[in-house]
C-alpha cells in the first residue's frame, strides 16, 4: 500500500515523500525504511537503499496514482458531502446515525473521526489528506458500505483533498466568519465552499440553507432549499418540536439551529423514499455528535460541552439555553488561527451570558494570556474573570453553579488534548467535569 506518513508504514508498503504545510516527507524517509517499506518515491536525496525512485514532483505522482489506481475502486460509493462554517459535524453524524438505523450501511468521515460498522478510528483533519481519505473509502468498499457522509472543509477543498470524487448530495449549512487567517476574505472563503457543488454527479442533489445570506451562490439546477422560506419550510419551533413542510417532528437535540441540521436528514430520507412515519421515529431517536451540546446533569444544574469556536456558533449556543436560567460560560480561542474573530467571540460571550470565565483553548505557539487579552478588548461590562488554566476554569465554573444554572464549556468539544508550544497534552473537558463531580 502507498503511504505518505512514515508512522503508518508496514513491511512491504511504498512510502512517498510529500512536501506539505507542516513538514517535508523527505525528512521521514529513513524512518519509513526502518519500518520496512519496500520502495521509496521522492524528489531528492541520497540514501543507502536499493529501491528508490526519484520523480520531478511527488505530488503529481500521487495525484496520478490515485486517479489510476483508486478512483475506480471507490466510484460506486454513494457520497454525501457537507460544507459550511458551522453544523458540518452534527449534520454528518445525524445522517450517519439515520441511515444505519434503516439498515443502509453508512460510514462517517470528519472532525470527530472515521466511523464505520460501529467502530471509531482516529482522523487528524476534518477532511483528511487525499491519500488517507482514499484509504478510508477503500476500507468502506471492502466492508460493503453503501453511503459515506463526510465533512468537506474549505481547506480540504482548497488543497484538493476530495479530488476526483463525485457526490450524490452536496449540502451547504451556512457561512459565517472563520478561517480568515487562511482565506483572508469572505469572498475567498465562499469560493472554496462552492467547489463542492461543482463536484455533484450528473443527477446529484444540492441541499441548501436558504436562510443564509450566501445561499443564492450555491443554487444548482437540481437542488432543494430548506429554511423559513425554503422548499422545505421550517416552522412552529417550540422546545424540541418543529414542523418541516407541515409535518410535526420531535427531537431531543438542544437549540433551534439543530432543527436546521435535522431538516437536512429529513430531506435526504425523503429523497430515499423512506416512509414519513419511519422518518418521524428516526428523528426522535437521533443523538447529537460527541462534544456537540453534550449535556451532563449535576445536582439541580446542567453542564453543557460544545465545540462552538466561531462568533456565530457561540451566540447560537448561548441563546439556545438562556431562557430564564443563569448562564455561566467558559471560553477561549485557539492560537495561530484567525485572530480577528477573538474580540467578537469575547464580546458575544459577555453580552449574552450572566458570567464568563475567559481561559485557554489550544494556545499552540501563542501566549495564552495574550489571546485572552484579544478576547476582552471590546467588553463594556465586568461580568467576567480570567483564569488561564483551563482545568481550574472548569472547576471554578462548576463550583459557581446553583439550582437551575447552566454552565457552558465552549471551544474544544470532543477534543482529548490541549496543544501548547507544539506539544499535545492529554486534556478532555468532559473527563475533567466527570472526575470533579465524581462520576
Amino acid at each position: 500500500m502507498l503511504q505518505n506518513d512514515s508512522r503508518k508504514v508496514r513491511r512491504g508498503d511504498t512510502f512517498i515523500a510529500i512536501r506539505g504545510l507542516n513538514g517535508d516527507g523527505h525528512d521521514y524517509i529513513k524512518d519509513a525504511i526502518n519500518r520496512g517499506c519496500s520502495k521509496v518515491i521522492c524528489e531528492y536525496g541520497n540514501y543507502d537503499y536499493s529501491n528508490i525512485e526519484i520523480v520531478d514532483s511527488t505530488k503529481d505522482y500521487l495525484d496520478s496514482y490515485i486517479r489510476n489506481k483508486y478512483v475506480d475502486i471507490v466510484k460506486n460509493l454513494k457520497l454525501i458531502g457537507i460544507t459550511g462554517t458551522n453544523g458540518k459535524t452534527t449534520t454528518s453524524f445525524l445522517i450517519y446515525q439515520a441511515l444505519n438505523k434503516i439498515d443502509i450501511k453508512c460510514a462517517y468521515i470528519g472532525t470527530i473521526g472515521f466511523y464505520m460498522d460501529g467502530n471509531k478510528y482516529d482522523n487528524i483533519n476534518t477532511t483528511p489528506d487525499i491519500l488517507s481519505l482514499y484509504h478510508m473509502l477503500i476500507e468502506c468498499v471492502r466492508n460493503n458500505i453503501e453511503y459515506v457522509v463526510m465533512e468537506v472543509s474549505s481547506q480540504g477543498l482548497y488543497y484538493d483533498r476530495v479530488k476526483y470524487l463525485e457526490f450524490d448530495y452536496a449540502v451547504f449549512t451556512n457561512l459565517t466568519q472563520d478561517h480568515l487567517d487562511f482565506h483572508k476574505t469572505m469572498d475567498e472563503y465562499l469560493k472554496c465552499k462552492l467547489k463542492l457543488f461543482s463536484m455533484l454527479k450528473e443527477n446529484g442533489v444540492g441541499i441548501i440553507n436558504s436562510d443564509d445570506k450566501y445561499y443564492k451562490h450555491f443554487i444548482t439546477d437540481n437542488c432543494v432549499t430548506y429554511g423559513v422560506c425554503g422548499d422545505y419550510k421550517i416552522s412552529d419551533i417550540n422546545n424540541g418540536s418543529f414542523k418541516a413542510n407541515n409535518i410535526m417532528y420531535n427531537t431531543k437535540l438542544i437549540g433551534n439551529y439543530n432543527i436546521y441540521n435535522i431538516c437536512i436528514v429529513i430531506i435526504i430520507l425523503e429523497l430515499l423514499n423512506i416512509d414519513s412515519d419511519a422518518i418521524k421515529s428516526i428523528v426522535t431517536s437521533l443523538d447529537s455528535a460527541p462534544g456537540r451540546m453534550e449535556k451532563i446533569n449535576y445536582n439541580d444544574s446542567t453542564i453543557i460541552i460544545d465545540y462552538a469556536h466561531t462568533p456565530d456558533a457561540v451566540e447560537k449556543v448561548i441563546n439556545a439555553v438562556k431562557n430564564n436560567n443563569r448562564v455561566i460560560t467558559i471560553i477561549g480561542c485557539g492560537g495561530n488561527r484567525d485572530n480577528s474573530k477573538r474580540k467578537y467571540m469575547g464580546k458575544i460571550a459577555s453580552d449574552n451570558s450572566d458570567y464568563v470565565i475567559y481561559t485557554t483553548d489550544n494556545p499552540r505557539n501563542e501566549d495564552a494570556y495574550d489571546i485572552i487579552l484579544d478576547m476582552i478588548q471590546l467588553l463594556d461590562s465586568f461580568n467576567y474573570e480570567i483564569e488561564v488554566n483551563r482545568k481550574k476554569a472548569i472547576i471554578k465554573g462548576i463550583q459557581m453553579l446553583k439550582k437551575g444554572d447552566i454552565l457552558l464549556i465552549l471551544g474544544k468539544g470532543h477534543e482529548d488534548y490541549q496543544e501548547i508550544k507544539g506539544v499535545k497534552y492529554p486534556f478532555s473537558d468532559k473527563l475533567i467535569v466527570l472526575e470533579y463531580i465524581g462520576e
